[in-house]
């Protein structure tokens, strides 16, 4: 297969400036940041607390997390489908087959991403930040901060490891949004259904926004940390 032709055809939709296929990119990219930026207030904080305070059940909830981190998101979108659903406890709310249906899909799928990596960032702190912080006079929630500031590089990594994963998720936005044109259709999407019907062109200049995405998002980050990498 020639596959010169397909992606001259890639790059000439990409800075023709597609209508369609910008709004294709424009609703993955939306939907992704939105969905970590809604989930950081409560993500971080509490994967503080389960990291620091000790309760009945902490391991437990630690264990179910990580089992979350390998959790088949086809099956989300699956529970979610039937929640959403006329039928379902929220079918009132008519989220289904919406922007928003796929928001709440990416936000359960990132959120054990998030309390994983900020619970394993505090617990590899040195405990003496928190105390030292207390120690001075700061409250808890400002000791937080600092113990927060401390470690946040690792916090910010499982932040590009979310994103990652969920704009480039297929399964839960398949489901809950039926990739409908011009409302819900996202960059995972569209490749898998242009590309079932040989329209190689479009699938590949997806496929090359989401892999610029992608490094984007991790030079940006190795940038953030200053580690030197790019040299």
């Amino acid at each position: 297969m020639d596959l010169l032709e397909p992606t001259r055809q890639a790059f000439a939709l990409l800075f023709s400036g597609d209508r369609e296929l910008w709004g294709i990119i424009w609703l993955s990219l939306w939907v992704s940041v939105a969905a970590l930026a809604l989930l950081a207030p409560l993500c971080v904080p509490l994967g503080f607390v389960v990291a620091r305070i000790h309760f009945p059940g902490r391991r437990a909830l630690v264990v179910a997390m990580q089992g979350f981190l390998s959790f088949p998101t086809v099956v989300v979108g699956l529970v979610l489908y039937l929640v959403l659903s006329r039928r379902g406890p929220l079918g009132a709310f008519e989220l289904l087959f919406t922007p928003a249906a796929i928001l709440i899909g990416y936000m359960v799928i990132a959120l054990p991403i998030l309390m994983v990596f900020t619970v394993a960032a505090v617990q590899g702190a040195d405990s003496r930040i928190y105390e030292t912080a207390r120690c001075l006079g700061a409250r808890p929630l400002r000791a937080m901060g600092t113990t927060l500031w401390e470690v946040r590089f690792a916090v910010t990594a499982g932040f590009v490891n979310a994103f990652g994963r969920v704009v480039s998720e297929v399964g839960c936005a398949l489901l809950v949004g039926g990739n409908i044109a011009g409302l819900t259709r996202n960059i995972p999407t569209a490749i898998a259904l242009e590309t079932s019907k040989g329209e190689f062109a479009y699938g590949i200049a997806l496929g090359f926004v989401l892999m610029v995405i992608a490094v984007g998002v991790n030079v940006a980050l190795a940038w953030l940390q200053g580690e030197g990498g790019l040299e």
